[in-house]
């Protein structure tokens, strides 16, 4: 759909296109080869946001879309500044977030003669994204950009439009593609009727709610589908903003440093309705010691994304269909089968046990703080007990990071922002500021370690220049944490690149001109979180914590090594 065609330069119809589809913030580093396009912003309405670094930019865009729904958009200067988008589209892609990468390349008429900043800008994100355009004709700019715009939405991930620099100049006439809704309905009916049999016949149904439960705003259907159904709902790993963990029928995350009431329940279970998930390895290998994931269920699985189904796990049923859709559906052939069902108060009362003997063995497993530095689950508690209820929270890996998908309870949907499979360092930080861009309504507050901190603290002058008010934790323990853990179990206390020496991270965020707050006792924890988000300033929590650590990410990727150590032992005398 597109009004008539007029009279503009390239750049122009660029920035109208951005415009037609609601584009008002963008993330970058300004560049020579969109300067004439960039000069248009502040005219069009739209904000354009420095960072300290491109792959930054392509996270903020990340969170942004995250926390809207809506398009995140990135733009940096052709060459070194698109190569630097790299890592953080890979984990936009995993994180299935419409982010659109504009990529100046190049000019055209010097491609291949190997050019300043030049680069092949297309085959290095092939893999990682799920469309991409090369703007062949400045007459074309227009309309590419529409469509590349079109795509990142109804196909939920990152795209790339690539433009050579010298095709924003010139006289063209174009029309201005207007963007357009498409519905997705709940799969085949047949299918449909199929699930709602099978689930009306099992004995005791778990659902596994996903990412896709967010992405269709699906949160009421689902209620009302687990309500019917007395089912229990676990969330998808690092989806645990999926369904409200208030719910009595909540039980909390599957996966790494998840929740064992999720585990336990779904051992249980006879049939398992995926709802919006790609039923990821993540989310259904062992933990704890708990192979949980039931051996004999029958699967019924259902996506927007038809190459997910039956994926990673076999399923019986397949279903290709929107989330929000396919569970008002199910609901609706459900009454027809069986009426109105009474509520199961004898599962409703074994799921609130398996929640109360987790939390117990959650609050067992605190260690003992040390003068001045909090243990890590201490410190956790007491920020999961402060957060306000409608923050976003953004985490980075890590171990300290990764203990805390233990801690992260949400009732609001688009609140919890991982790293996903990708699982990148430096993601939280400049993450949770796109967030707070897209949400300034919202706190929103990163859960950083220190290694990973040294990858993004840079962006703290970035929240200071655009009036970020986002709230950094660091967790402050002196060490590359999951990978130290590994030295450990695996390799004889033998501690290399692992140890950390670090400033304290509180007085260099005041040097930046932000604030800065330094934790070192329990009883601090809490406080110092109320007082960063009240004071709507860009904050740094600077948390010392021991060097407690928690279970390895993935025991079964590792083997006992083989030394010959005597051998080692003469090299190492000789140098």
């Amino acid at each position: 759909m597109s009004a008539g065609k007029q009279q503009m330069t390239p750049s122009e119809a660029f920035v109208e296109t951005l415009v037609a589809n609601g584009v008002k913030d963008v993330f970058g580093i300004v560049g020579s080869a969109y300067m004439d396009a960039h000069d248009l912003f502040p005219l069009a309405g739209i904000r354009f946001l420095s960072v300290a670094h491109e792959q930054n930019a392509a996270h903020m865009a990340d969170g942004y879309a995250r926390a809207t729904g809506r398009h995140g958009v990135c733009i940096g200067q052709n060459g070194p500044g698109i190569t630097n988008f790299v890592t953080a589209i890979a984990a936009a892609y995993w994180a299935h977030s419409p982010v659109v990468a504009i990529t100046p390349e190049a000019g055209s008429l010097t491609a291949g003669l190997g050019g300043f900043q030049e680069t092949d800008q297309l085959p290095i994100f092939s893999k990682i994204t799920k469309w991409q355009t090369h703007v062949n004709s400045p007459s074309r700019i227009a309309e590419l950009t529409g469509r590349a715009f079109h795509y990142a939405a109804h196909e939920r991930g990152p795209v790339q439009i690539n433009i050579p620099r010298d095709y924003f100049y010139g006289e063209i006439e174009t029309a201005i593609p207007q963007p357009f809704a498409i519905g997705r309905g709940p799969g085949d009916r047949e299918a449909i009727r199929a699930a709602a049999k099978i689930l009306s016949d099992a004995k005791f149904p778990v659902i596994v709610a996903g990412g896709g439960v967010a992405f269709a705003g699906a949160s009421s259907e689902l209620k009302e589908l687990a309500e019917y159904l007395t089912a229990p709902v676990v969330n998808s790993y690092l989806h645990n903003d999926t369904f409200p963990a208030s719910h009595e029928l909540a039980a909390g995350p599957l996966g790494y440093q998840g929740s064992q009431a999720a585990m336990r329940l779904i051992e249980k279970a006879d049939v398992v309705l995926a709802l919006g998930s790609r039923l990821g390895p993540f989310g259904t290998l062992p933990q704890y010691g708990l192979d949980y994931w039931p051996k004999t269920a029958r699967i019924i699985q259902i996506d927007a994304d038809l190459r997910v189904l039956g994926l990673v796990r076999p399923v019986e049923l397949a279903i290709n269909g929107d989330a929000r859709a396919s569970a008002a559906a199910l609901v609706e052939e459900l009454r027809q089968i069986a009426g109105q069902r009474p509520r199961n108060g004898e599962r409703v009362q074994l799921i609130a046990a398996e929640r109360a003997k987790w939390q117990a063995t959650l609050e067992a497993q605190a260690g003992a703080n040390e003068p001045g530095r909090v243990d890590p689950r201490r410190a956790l508690a007491a920020l999961a007990k402060a957060r306000p209820a409608n923050a976003m929270v953004a985490t980075d890996i890590g171990n300290v990071c990764s203990v805390s998908n233990s801690y992260l309870h949400f009732d609001e949907p688009n609140s919890f922002f991982a790293a996903m499979a990708f699982g990148n360092c430096g993601y939280a930080y400049p993450t949770a500021l796109g967030a707070k861009v897209g949400r300034p309504d919202r706190p929103s507050i990163a859960y950083i370690g220190d290694g990973a901190w040294g990858m993004s603290l840079a962006e703290v002058m970035t929240a200071v220049r655009e009036n970020i008010p986002a709230v950094a934790v660091v967790f402050n323990n002196g060490q590359w944490g999951a990978e130290k853990r590994n030295q450990i179990d695996y390799f004889d206390n033998r501690f290399l690149g692992t140890e950390l020496e670090n400033p304290n991270f509180a007085d260099v965020a005041v040097a930046m001109g932000a604030a800065g707050i330094t934790v070192e006792h329990e009883d601090q924890v809490g406080d110092a979180l109320q007082t960063a988000i009240a004071s709507n300033r860009p904050t740094v929590i600077n948390l010392r914590l021991t060097q407690a650590l928690g279970d390895p990410f993935r025991r079964d990727a590792f083997k006992p090594p083989r030394r010959l150590l005597a051998k080692y032992a003469a090299y190492s005398a000789k140098a």
